[in-house]
């Protein structure tokens, strides 16, 4: 028994459109809060990032949790505005404000100290970014991310031809969208921040969803030359389920990968690994999905209007 990817159409499609109109509110209401569709990091605006974690070791040091509204005054009291505060785990504080001189990070430890516990030295980072340092970030990301869209636009189209290349876009905007909504989702809900290497994995995942795309669209293309009669939705049927088996082991050895990089790469790389996942997935999800269905839809529109002309 073969799957047919043509006949539930509608539904992949109302799926894709409903998850991407969430995100396209979602990145709207950020913009509206923080000045971007998404939460960016330290990385992109500059300043300075304090991470801490209480020093359990200390009697009653961690008797009580961590009160945010101390934290906040202790902060305030040091004239710091624009800031971003976050309790990590059950003993740890992100805190990111304005750019900080040694004295005034000394200055602010001590009062975080005086309101709710001594910390762990040993588990203390302190990050500080320059502002023009983030804005050369952000511009450097975003002239990658294009040059790499215009690279995959030009080598899908000599390598097939103009509306495959068109729909193989479409499909790949599909999947960042897709990443770039469900980030903004939870940098709204849980404070996740995007950083330089969020950038690194959008364009990982470009890569590896063209090339899922091109091997149904190879299949397709190899379909229709051996049997040019065919009905378009049975080729795409077929193309479909000849590399179903493919796709999905590849996906699932991928993210067996990247769900263990996750759980145990540490907090440096863990919105890296997400964001792969979640593009790695819909990637997959598109190619077979969206894509193929896609090009099965445009051919039959082209097909409908050159026997309309003919009559």
């Amino acid at each position: 028994m073969t799957f047919s990817v043509i006949k539930q159409r509608r539904i992949w499609w109302s799926i894709s459109f409903a998850i991407i109109l969430g995100g396209l509110i979602s990145m709207a209401i950020s913009w509206q809060q923080l000045g971007a569709p998404l939460r960016p990091s330290l990385d992109f605006v500059g300043g300075t990032r304090l991470q801490l974690e209480r020093d359990c070791s200390v009697a009653t040091n961690c008797a009580a949790p961590i009160n945010l509204n101390a934290v906040r005054e202790a902060v305030d009291g040091q004239g710091l505005t624009n800031n971003s505060i976050q309790i990590v785990g059950k003993e740890g504080l992100s805190i990111r404000t304005k750019t900080l001189d040694v004295d005034q990070r000394t200055k602010l430890q001590t009062a975080l100290t005086q309101k709710i516990g001594s910390f762990d030295p040993k588990k203390t980072q302190i990050d500080t970014v320059g502002p023009t340092v983030g804005k050369q970030l952000l511009s450097s990301g975003l002239l990658a991310l294009l040059v790499s869209f215009a690279g995959i636009v030009v080598y899908l189209s000599f390598r097939f031809q103009s509306d495959y290349a068109v729909i193989a876009i479409i499909a790949l905007f599909h999947d960042v969208l897709i990443t770039l909504g469900i980030f903004s989702v939870l940098g709204l809900v849980l404070g996740i921040e995007v950083d330089s290497l969020f950038v690194v994995a959008i364009l990982t995942i470009t890569g590896f969803s063209v090339t899922d795309t091109v091997v149904i669209y190879d299949r397709i293309r190899e379909i229709l030359h051996l049997h040019p009669d065919l009905p378009i939705q049975q080729i795409v049927d077929d193309a479909v389920n000849q590399t179903l088996t493919r796709s999905i082991n590849t996906t699932i050895t991928v993210l067996l990968t990247l769900v263990s990089l996750f759980l145990f790469g540490g907090e440096t790389l863990r919105n890296f690994s997400l964001a792969l996942i979640i593009g790695f997935t819909m990637g997959a999800y598109s190619s077979i999905f969206i894509a193929s269905t896609l090009l099965c839809w445009w051919r039959e529109q082209r097909q409908s209007r050159s026997v309309d002309a003919a009559v």
